[in-house]
């Protein structure tokens, strides 16, 4: 029963227009902000090097599987860049993709600054017909050889920032492309419609605010808004980061998941992560972030 509902999931999301939340959820959206928003890069003094990987829906089979890679940093004073790579894959649908970005800051005042950013690159997407099972055999959507697609792709993010707390909007998907799902060869000879589905543009806001308890203790509330043409939901988290190091949290997304999570950073520079989804029928959904921070000279030495 899981399964026909994963794959009934897919075929509609492939057919109708592939309106809905197109892209990877993050739950440890705070520990790899970039792959949220390009605006991100330059916004800390050093670069940084992170990978997420989520298994959803663990133990059910073709259950969604993501992984990014993305690294960024501070060039100069104003300038900031990076990049990202990623991959997508659920049963017979999958996409990967990469990107670079460029960010531009400036000050606002003395404590607080803004950074614009654009980020470009491109996106495959790909159906692997064969691996799918479908009660219409002549459906024009799943007639002909497999599906693959490539498109460019772009970003737009800004994030306005102080020491404490940062807040940020982006818009992924922002070239708003069509892709055609069926084959070329039974578009005209089979069926009269397009075929097209639309990668919708995505607005993203994301805010979190470092409040310290004393000195061993701070607390960081975060918030994160996805939306799209068709859908809205929510994440609201909190965690406890106890002397730099070590944390624990939890998060509430509005679909009813709620997540536990934990980390712990090891000599001010790797990062290890891990947040399980809870109370979806479905199954766990489990997520590790690993990140290296790349600390100059003199940043080594004010941190000893």
């Amino acid at each position: 029963m899981k399964k026909f509902i994963l794959i009934s999931l897919f075929i509609v999301t492939a057919t109708v227009a592939l309106r809905a939340q197109q892209l990877p959820q993050l739950t440890q959206y705070t520990q790899n902000n970039f792959a949220i928003n390009p605006g991100f890069a330059g916004v800390y003094d050093y670069y940084q090097l992170n990978t997420t990987v989520r298994n959803m829906w663990a133990g059910l089979e073709g259950s969604p599987k993501t992984t990014i890679l993305s690294i960024y940093g501070k060039r100069s004073e104003n300038i900031g860049i990076g990049g990202s790579v990623y991959s997508d894959q659920a049963a017979a649908f999958s996409r990967i993709g990469g990107n670079v970005s460029y960010a531009y800051h400036f000050k606002l005042s003395t404590q607080i600054k803004i950074s614009l950013s654009l980020s470009a690159g491109f996106l495959q997407y790909k159906i692997i017909k064969d691996q799918l099972t479908v009660q219409n055999p002549n459906d024009p959507y799943f007639v002909g050889g497999d599906v693959v697609r490539a498109l460019p792709d772009a970003t737009f993010g800004t994030v306005l920032y102080s020491n404490k707390w940062y807040a940020g909007v982006s818009i992924p998907q922002l070239l708003a492309n069509n892709l055609d799902h069926k084959d070329a060869n039974v578009i005209n000879s089979q069926d009269d419609t397009d075929g097209d589905g639309k990668l919708d543009r995505h607005y993203y806001i994301i805010g979190a605010y470092k409040h310290e308890i004393n000195p061993f203790w701070t607390l960081e509330p975060s918030i994160l808004f996805k939306s799209s043409s068709t859908t809205n939901q929510f994440d609201v988290g909190v965690k406890g980061i106890w002397d730099n190091k070590l944390w624990i949290g939890t998060c509430y997304r509005s679909n009813g998941d709620i997540s536990a999570i934990s980390g712990y950073t090891i000599s001010d520079r790797y990062t290890i992560g891990y947040s399980i989804d809870m109370l979806n029928e479905l199954g766990m959904t489990h997520e590790f972030v690993l990140g290296i921070k790349f600390l100059s000279l003199r940043q080594e030495q004010l941190n000893k």
